[in-house]
């Protein structure tokens, strides 16, 4: 087991070396300890967890024109080199495809597994919390997006289409995404910590606002 997640880690590394700073080595390495801690307190394969967390963002389709086939695609060719068991790539292959926020915008998922809510866990904590707001402002200023603009009001019911190609400011993703997801955690120990990184969401936003509006 060593020997794969060295070498999936060496993979990783080196495919997103040029990588947006929300969705690089840094990032894959946060979720997959989280899924590990997570992982801890769950009846779940291990290896299935960490091949999956390290293998999620590959090729995250917010950079490949919105493809969300690629990324699986990528990790299914390399574990196969690496001689991975079927049954585990099949496993690993169908959590990413699965895992992302957008994806749940459909509805019902096609493939559920305790692996994937631990992997979903993992990598929704790093979307929140003050990692989760340099992040977010991070790729705003990636995509030249405004802070915000309080003539735009977010869309809190959009598809997964219209997810996928917003330019809305954003504040608006706070709306839109991060603080809708302490209630869509699987696991006990992702809620534990996602309850926490909430609230200092919210409370950078009250600042945000008393700031914007010369109140303090």
């Amino acid at each position: 087991m060593h020997t794969i997640i060295e070498s999936t880690k060496g993979f990783v590394k080196e495919t997103l070396k040029n990588a947006e700073g929300g969705h690089d080595w840094f990032h894959i390495e946060r979720v997959y300890n989280n899924a590990l801690l997570i992982a801890k307190k769950e009846d779940v394969d291990v290896l299935v967890v960490s091949l999956a967390a390290l293998l999620h963002d590959i090729a995250d389709s917010k950079f490949h024109d919105g493809d969300d086939s690629v990324g699986p695609r990528i990790a299914q060719e390399f574990l196969f080199k690496e001689n991975v068991s079927s049954e585990t790539i099949e496993h690993v292959v169908n959590i990413i495809a699965n895992m992302s926020f957008n994806k749940s915008l459909e509805g019902a998922l096609a493939f559920t597994s305790k692996e994937l809510e631990v992997v979903q866990d993992a990598d929704r904590l790093d979307a929140i919390g003050a990692i989760g707001i340099a992040r977010c402002f991070n790729y705003g200023g990636f995509k030249d997006r405004a802070l915000y603009n309080p003539e735009i009001a977010p869309n809190l019911n959009m598809s997964k289409e219209e997810y996928k190609k917003s330019t809305a400011p954003t504040i608006n993703h706070f709306y839109e995404k991060l603080l809708l997801l302490k209630d869509k955690m699987n696991t006990k120990t992702g809620k534990q910590i996602a309850q926490e990184r909430h609230h200092y969401m919210e409370g950078f936003l009250k600042q945000f606002y008393a700031e914007w509006n010369g109140e303090k």
